[in-house]
């Protein structure tokens, strides 16, 4: 069984088009969602959901009105202005704390040094975990609730659950959409796959993303190649794209043209390759095909 994971430097590169194409194209493929904090491979590929469940990364503080005492410590060692004395009167109080549990950072000092046991501290529901069926194989994909913490934990559990499913099924290959940038959920995605392919579009600020991306990889001793998309809007960047690659030792897995039918099959939830047959679905079935013979 082969991981591989497709990142870009900065959203918006036609990263999770690719992915719905590459699909598309592989056999005995999972796919997997791991841009848990904007999921939406889930738009061209419209799974039908199996099997859904919660997904809790951590704890959160709550304050037991009829226990505060309305001391006030722990709006004093709060270091995230998490606390507020707006609570609930208790008999004995005529206002409590109160936290807020957007602003509650889950770390448990307050829970630590309230001397009346006054502060719950449970499990808190930080999105949900979902296992699907599309039209090109099995799905874990995921979403993040609204201001909530712990991606790069939601991501290593759908990359687990991926691979249970490769693993029961006997399929061969898991492709990873990951998230854009260099931060905790790309490293969760990243770590220990196989290959990572990461797209890129001929600007300065793509050639910019695309190096911190390649530091990355190289910290981590991942093997990485690179996809220029959009490669005919600016060919002069491209030959700079291309010239950085060879120089670092990077391999090069290929360039697809803009066509306006990327759009198009978007809005039909379809994949390029599904839409039509033109020039841009041979530069995508030119780079899935590099990237397969890497991956063997």
């Amino acid at each position: 069984m082969k991981e591989l994971t497709v990142i870009s430097g900065k959203g918006g590169t036609g990263k999770t088009s690719l992915v719905s194409s590459f699909a598309a194209l592989a056999n005995d493929a999972v796919l997997a969602d791991c841009d848990v904090d904007a999921a939406d491979l889930h738009l061209v590929l419209q799974p039908d959901i199996k099997r859904r469940e919660n997904f809790t990364g951590g704890n959160i503080a709550r304050i037991k009105p009829g226990y505060c005492v309305a001391c006030g410590k722990c709006e004093e060692i709060c270091r995230f202005n998490a606390v507020f004395f707006d609570g609930p009167g208790n008999g004995t109080q005529s206002r409590t704390f109160r936290i807020d549990p957007v602003a509650c950072e889950g770390c448990g000092v307050c829970v630590w040094f309230c001397d009346y046991d006054a502060i719950d501290f449970k499990p808190h529901v930080n999105g949900q975990l979902f296992v699907s069926g599309t039209r090109h194989g099995p799905m874990v994909h995921a979403r993040l609730g609204i201001a909530e913490e712990n991606s790069g934990k939601l991501v290593t559990l759908v990359r687990n659950t991926a691979k249970e499913i490769a693993e029961r099924d006997n399929l061969k290959i898991i492709i990873i959409d990951g998230s854009p940038g260099i931060g905790c959920p790309v490293i969760a995605s990243i770590t220990g796959v196989d290959l990572v392919a990461v797209v890129t579009e001929p600007t300065l600020s793509g050639i910019h993303d695309l190096q911190r991306v390649m530091k990355l990889g190289e910290h981590f001793s991942i093997p990485l190649g690179v996809i220029i998309n959009k490669w005919d809007l600016n060919k002069e960047m491209t030959r700079s794209i291309e010239e950085l690659t060879s120089e670092k030792g990077v391999e090069f897995f290929g360039k697809i043209r803009y066509d306006r039918a990327v759009t198009e099959a978007m809005v039909a939830a379809k994949s390029v390759v599904e839409y039509t047959k033109s020039p841009v679905t041979d530069d995508v079935t030119e780079v899935w095909q590099n990237i397969e013979k890497r991956m063997k």
